[in-house]
């Protein structure tokens, strides 16, 4: 057993962490707080998004479980459940966005390299959004239609990674067409031989071929597979406040998560896709094994080895 630093603990240092200070630092993120720090706010809510935590109550049960682990993760100890509710509520938001964007930064320069198509030299990037149902009852802030409420993350993903490299979080009103500028446009058609089909798309950009046209249309699924993976894999369909600050609070960080996962991904090669290192750091995160040891092991082969006494099935 390596009995050196949990896996939660060495994934958190991949964050960069003066960065980090000076986003609190621009929003006085840490005055007279006295007990939980917007630091250690992040760490707790990145364990709970990373082990898939339901609510205040269940971070609560888990972290005083932890024990001494806490401190060596960056936590001093476990808080009351009323701490964490009061950060997420009152601090500014703008402090995980800012943060998200220097990650964001990060990623995108690591993965500049990778090309997305040979006529293409620049970035491409793809815009979507997806809406996030809530109870109105609970979410009064966040109306959406007269028994319903909603917010809505507006992503624009470059799709090398993928990486969102702009996020918005508006309420469920906001429709997209509203944010739609008017540019010159025209039609172009293309026939795919594999469905023997004519596709039309529509186009502002007239120096490209209408294959890499047509390449780019289907690529805009990505931010689909993207508003699919955070759903799926992180905590942001239900949330540990009410008030749109929280909300925001705690979807910034599970951006800030996946944007992280993603550079962990390309700095040390690793094989798999962000969801299957996402489990294993999730079951693991408070193992003391070496980081990039558990994720780039093999998993086991089994082999059947040869029994003569099993009949075979359909010898009988």
């Amino acid at each position: 057993m390596n009995e050196g630093r949990t896996v939660f603990a060495q994934l958190m240092d991949w964050l960069p962490k003066y960065q980090f200070e000076k986003c609190v630092r621009r929003y006085n993120g840490n005055r007279r707080v006295r007990t939980l720090t917007c630091y250690e706010q992040f760490l707790v809510m990145v364990f709970a998004q990373l082990t898939y935590r339901e609510s205040l109550r269940d971070i609560d049960t888990c972290m005083r479980t932890l024990g001494h682990r806490l401190y060596h993760a960056g936590i001093r100890g476990p808080m009351a459940r009323s701490t964490l509710a009061d950060a997420n509520e009152k601090r500014p938001w703008t402090i995980f966005a800012d943060f998200a964007q220097v990650l964001i930064r990060e990623a995108t320069d690591l993965y500049a390299g990778e090309s997305f198509a040979a006529e293409l030299k620049q970035a491409v990037y793809a815009l979507d959004s997806t809406t996030i149902d809530l109870c109105l009852s609970v979410f009064p802030c966040a109306r959406f239609r007269r028994t319903k409420a909603a917010i809505k993350l507006h992503t624009l993903l470059d799709l090398r990674g993928p990486i969102p490299t702009f996020v918005y979080i508006s309420d469920g009103k906001l429709h997209d067409v509203n944010a739609w500028t008017k540019y010159p446009s025209n039609w172009v058609r293309f026939f795919d031989a594999e469905t023997d089909r004519f596709f039309v798309y529509l186009t502002n950009n007239f120096a490209l071929s209408v294959l890499t046209i047509a390449l780019l249309y289907k690529s805009r699924w990505q931010v689909e597979l993207f508003f699919k993976w955070i759903k799926q894999h992180l905590r942001i369909k239900s949330f540990f406040g009410t008030l749109a600050n929280a909300v925001k609070t705690q979807v910034w960080i599970a951006i800030c998560l996946y944007v992280l996962v993603a550079i962990l991904k390309k700095q040390l090669n690793l094989p798999g896709s962000l969801h299957k290192i996402l489990q294993i750091l999730s079951v693991n995160a408070f193992e003391k094994v070496a980081l990039q040891e558990l994720l780039t092991q093999t998993m086991p082969q089994f082999q059947d080895g040869d029994n003569h006494n099993q009949l075979m099935l359909f010898d009988l």
